[in-house]
């Protein structure tokens, strides 16, 4: 029954909730490491079928849409950043790809590429391990206080079309797959380095 399924929801959260932070961010660190890692195998994939004047046509990355936020650019400079910090910063990057990856989703059912059902079926996988991770940094910022459930919202203005012919997509295709590349990376160094401070490793052992 519904109910019971929501009795059943409910009970998980709070078990959740009850999972000490180190074992929670172990967690997070596992799903965003294979985000990262799906989604350069998706740009590899993309990579072996892309035809090289529709390199010369790629955006810039300064043209991703989550490029407005001012992120660490290294783990140096990520373990000077405050820990709610790192965690606001990692929820709205993962935030910022919620749209952008249902583009992709639907995009890639008809993508002019012979490995499409392959394409797709790893971006479905993402979206699961995205809504996950989400729901997984929800309980953690909970835990961690005001400044991490901050979030900076960085909306995708890019629109559901990519465009008509062949080139066009592929191009637009393969742009969103390297920034989302470039965000995964960056959740998965933000949360690397606060599961770290968590287990209260020195520094250099980050």
């Amino acid at each position: 029954s519904s109910r019971g399924s929501g009795t059943l929801v409910v009970y998980l959260v709070a078990m959740c909730r009850a999972v000490p932070v180190n074992d929670l961010l172990d967690r997070a660190s596992q799903r965003s490491d294979k985000m990262h890692s799906l989604s350069t195998l998706l740009t590899q994939e993309m990579d072996s079928h892309f035809p090289p004047y529709g390199r010369m046509q790629m955006p810039r990355p300064a043209d991703c849409h989550t490029s407005a936020l001012q992120t660490p650019n290294d783990k140096e400079q990520a373990l000077q950043v405050s820990e709610s910090d790192l965690m606001s910063l990692a929820r709205s990057l993962l935030q910022a790809w919620v749209d952008p990856l249902a583009v992709l989703s639907t995009s890639a059912i008809t993508l002019p590429h012979p490995s499409k059902s392959s394409i797709s079926s790893k971006i479905q996988e993402l979206q699961e391990h995205s809504k996950s991770l989400g729901d997984g940094l929800d309980i953690l910022s909970g835990k961690m206080g005001p400044s991490a459930q901050a979030i900076s919202f960085l909306p995708y203005t890019g629109g559901t079309d990519l465009g008509q012919d062949r080139v066009t997509i592929l191009n637009k295709f393969n742009f969103l797959l390297s920034c989302l590349r470039r965000d995964s990376h960056k959740i998965d160094s933000f949360l690397k380095v606060l599961r770290c401070r968590a287990a209260k490793l020195q520094p250099e052992l980050c």
